[in-house]
C-alpha cells in the first residue's frame, strides 16, 4: 500500500496543472472500482455514504466519517480527499479537534463548508466562517501533514443565487488559508468563470451533478477540479431500487439481465 505522504504529494501535484475528475465513491467497493477504472484521486460523498447506513444526509456522526474514510484510505492507493461537511462543529476549537482526527484517517485533503443546515440561516455568520477555515488550518499544518483543505461557500445550495457573496466568502476562505476553492451549485460559465478569476492562482473545485459541461470545457474555462457528490450513489441505487420494485410490486425478476457481471466484479476485487 502506498505510504499517505506519498498519497498527499500526489494530491498536491494534481492541482498544479490541468483538470482532473475527482468521482465520489460511496463505500470501500465503489472505491476500489474507481481506482481500478484508472481515476488518479477520490472524493468521499457526506450523501452517498450516509445512504450506506441508512442516514439522511447531514445526520452522520464524526465517528462514521472518520471510520468511513480510514477504511476507504487503506483500501486505495490514490488519494482520498474528504468530504467533512462543517466539521461536525459549530465553534472554531471544535471544527479544529474533528479536523486533526480527519487528518488521522489518512485523506489527502478535506473540505470545511459555511452551512449551518438551517433553511432561515442557511450560512455562518461571515467572521465566524473565516474563523472556522483558519482553525482547520491551523489543525492540519501542526504535524505538518500536507493535507489540502478545500473551503466551501454553500450559499447556492441553499437558496442563495448571489455570485458576489460566494466570491467574497471564497476569497475570505483562501485568505485564511484555504488551498482549494469551491462552491457547489454555480452551474454557468459566466458564474464559473468569475469564481475561477477571483481565487487565482489557487485552484477551484466544480460539483457536476447532471449533464452539461464537459471535462474539456469545464478545463477550459480554468477548474483544476471536478467532483460529482452523491451523483454515483445516486446512480447505483436506481438499479437497486428498479429490481426491487420489481420483485415487490411484479413479483418479477426481469431487473436482474441488467446486473454487472458478478465475474467481472469478482475479478476487480480479488
Amino acid at each position: 500500500m502506498l505510504p499517505t505522504a506519498d498519497k498527499r504529494a500526489t494530491f498536491k501535484k494534481l492541482h498544479e496543472s490541468g483538470c482532473f475528475i475527482i468521482p465520489n465513491p460511496f463505500d470501500v467497493g465503489s472505491a476500489v472500482a474507481l481506482q481500478h477504472l484508472g481515476f488518479k484521486a477520490l472524493a468521499s460523498t457526506s450523501a452517498g455514504f450516509a445512504w450506506t447506513i441508512a442516514k439522511a444526509d447531514n445526520r452522520v456522526t464524526v465517528d462514521d466519517v472518520c471510520n468511513h474514510l480510514t477504511a476507504v484510505c487503506a483500501a486505495v492507493d490514490i488519494p482520498v480527499n474528504a468530504d467533512y461537511e462543517g466539521g461536525f462543529a459549530v465553534e472554531p476549537d471544535k471544527v479544529a479537534v474533528n479536523v486533526a482526527r480527519g487528518v488521522k484517517t489518512g485523506v489527502a485533503g478535506l473540505s470545511i463548508e459555511d452551512s449551518t443546515g438551517d433553511a432561515a440561516n442557511p450560512l455562518y455568520e461571515h467572521k465566524l466562517a473565516v474563523e472556522r477555515i483558519k482553525a482547520a488550518r491551523k489543525a492540519i499544518d501542526a504535524d505538518n501533514s500536507g493535507v489540502l483543505l478545500t473551503g466551501r461557500c454553500e450559499a447556492f445550495l441553499w437558496g442563495k443565487q448571489d455570485i458576489k457573496l460566494v466570491i467574497e466568502r471564497l476569497q475570505a476562505y483562501s485568505d485564511a488559508g484555504a488551498d482549494v476553492l469551491y462552491s457547489p451549485g454555480i452551474k454557468t460559465k459566466e458564474d464559473i468563470t468569475a469564481v475561477v478569476k477571483a481565487v487565482a492562482p489557487k485552484p477551484v473545485n466544480l460539483l457536476i451533478g447532471g449533464p452539461g459541461l464537459s471535462l474539456q470545457e469545464v478545463a477550459d474555462l480554468g477548474v483544476r477540479r471536478i467532483s460529482v457528490g452523491g451523483s454515483l450513489a445516486r446512480m447505483a441505487w436506481v438499479g437497486f431500487m428498479k429490481a426491487a420494485k420489481e420483485m415487490a410490486e411484479q413479483g418479477t425478476f426481469a431487473e436482474f439481465a441488467n446486473g454487472y457481471s458478478g465475474g467481472e466484479l469478482n475479478k476487480m476485487f480479488k
